[in-house]
């Protein structure tokens, strides 16, 4: 199989894990420039759910927007997939960060100006785009900045990227606001955030996509549908993923209607941005676990453990009733789900050659990324109706339970060997037997 990734550098660090990957100059560059833009997209993600919370008071509008911010990952991940494995990834890449930078700068004035909730939704429409166009690119060049054997790593330290942002996000969000920042000014923010990865992009070697064949017409775009559907180890996991978006993880765009409803916080407290960078924490926590703590298990049975662990934890999500309780089972939360999908990914990327990898990690957007804001827009209108957020977290729980029977990877593997096939690519295969995973992303 033909590759671009990174060769070792000689590290001599233990392969897969995070120390490894961090040893490669442009994936530790792209990380930190990456992080720190994080952190602005998380402080807007924090109060943008709020503040049309607060002018609409409304569970069902926070789901709209959310979808329009989100929902893009479902109709365009396919496309950028496409994007991703034929074009030049640094180029797309930063045109992408500018795309997004413009239109969160715009909602500055918007949100200063009070402007029509129509409008903020608009815009935040166009940030989903810039979003969606961007992921599978970003998705496809991480892996190629590390040697396949690091590529685990890789992983573990991207999940601890996006939650490490999401704690450090809202503890900035509360201090800011309480030192009288303005939501419009913390808007204006994160859009300067941006220039943190087109700096990066521009002095990182971006490795150009293996030249290869590629299908014409409308084939293009069933590439990844293909290639998932022809491992049925993949299209379980994938399929999983979608089902776990749409049932399981509407609470997290949710997140503030939850909060008001469920544990009474006033509108002009702060706990919600300290719960929600609690949350973080532990899925920051979880991610980062996969790269450290369990960098020799079998991230299979990770998956099903971790899907019963979420199960009960967001029960006890849901059970509670004040924020002291929230406090306790919220980082417990965090560190399950995204353990869990840590894992997942892990286990996804290690069937994909690198040619293979942006088209049917645009799928793995669209499962998790586009299906989350379509379960937003759908229990927000539930949670409105029945005034509570606690039965649409109850059912999440259940689904949760059942996702860890049925996402049985390693069953699968087993059957497929029985019957005289090997899920795993061949170059993939002494890294499965001294890792318990193939190497991941």
């Amino acid at each position: 199989m033909s590759t671009t990734s990174a060769p070792s550098p000689g590290h001599g660090h233990r392969p897969g894990s995070a120390r490894a990957a961090l040893s490669y100059p442009d994936f530790r560059r792209m990380w930190a420039a990456s992080f720190s833009s994080n952190i602005g997209t998380w402080m807007q993600n924090v109060v943008l759910p709020l503040y049309v919370l607060d002018r609409t008071d409304s569970a069902s509008m926070v789901g709209v927007m959310v979808f329009a911010q989100l929902g893009p990952l479902l109709f365009l991940s396919i496309p950028a997939g496409v994007i991703a494995d034929r074009f030049d990834r640094r180029k797309w890449l930063v045109a992408m960060q500018l795309l997004q930078l413009t239109f969160s700068a715009l909602l500055a004035p918007l949100a200063a100006a009070d402007a029509p909730i129509w409008s903020i939704f608009l815009v935040s429409l166009g940030v989903g785009v810039g979003n969606a166009l961007n992921a599978p690119a970003w998705s496809a060049m991480l892996p190629t900045l590390v040697s396949k054997a690091d590529l685990a790593g890789s992983v573990s330290l991207n999940s601890v990227m996006i939650n490490g942002s999401r704690v450090v996000g809202p503890i900035v969000v509360a201090v800011l606001r309480s030192a009288g920042v303005s939501i419009s000014q913390i808007f204006l923010i994160n859009a300067v955030t941006y220039l943190f990865v087109v700096a990066a992009l521009l002095y990182t070697h971006v490795p150009k996509p293996v030249s290869m064949n590629h299908a014409r017409g409308w084939r293009q775009l069933t590439a990844g549908l293909q290639i998932a559907h022809g491992d049925r180890s993949v299209w379980r996991l994938l399929s999983t993923l979608f089902w776990f978006s749409l049932f399981s993880l509407p609470y997290v765009g949710l997140f503030a209607a939850v909060v008001r409803l469920n544990f009474g916080v006033d509108k002009h407290s702060t706990t919600y941005e300290w719960l929600y960078a609690t949350w973080g924490l532990g899925a920051c926590l979880g991610g980062l676990a996969i790269g450290t703590v369990f960098v020799g298990s079998d991230k299979r049975m990770l998956i099903r453990r971790g899907f019963a662990a979420f199960a009960v934890a967001l029960a006890g999500f849901a059970i509670v009733s004040n924020a002291t309780g929230a406090f306790i089972v919220a980082p417990v939360l965090g560190f399950a789900y995204f353990a869990t999908t840590t894992s997942m990914n892990t286990v996804l990327q290690s069937r994909l050659a690198d040619h293979e990898r942006g088209r049917v990690m645009s799928l793995w957007f669209m499962a998790f990324g586009g299906t989350v804001p379509l379960g937003n827009f759908l229990f927000g209108f539930v949670i409105d109706w029945l005034d509570s957020a606690r039965v649409v977290l109850l059912v999440g729980a259940v689904f949760a339970l059942f996702l860890a029977w049925w996402c049985d990877v390693a069953s699968i593997d087993l059957l497929a060997q029985q019957g005289g096939g090997h899920p795993l690519q061949p170059d993939h295969t002494a890294t499965f037997d001294e890792h318990g995973i193939s190497a991941g992303e």
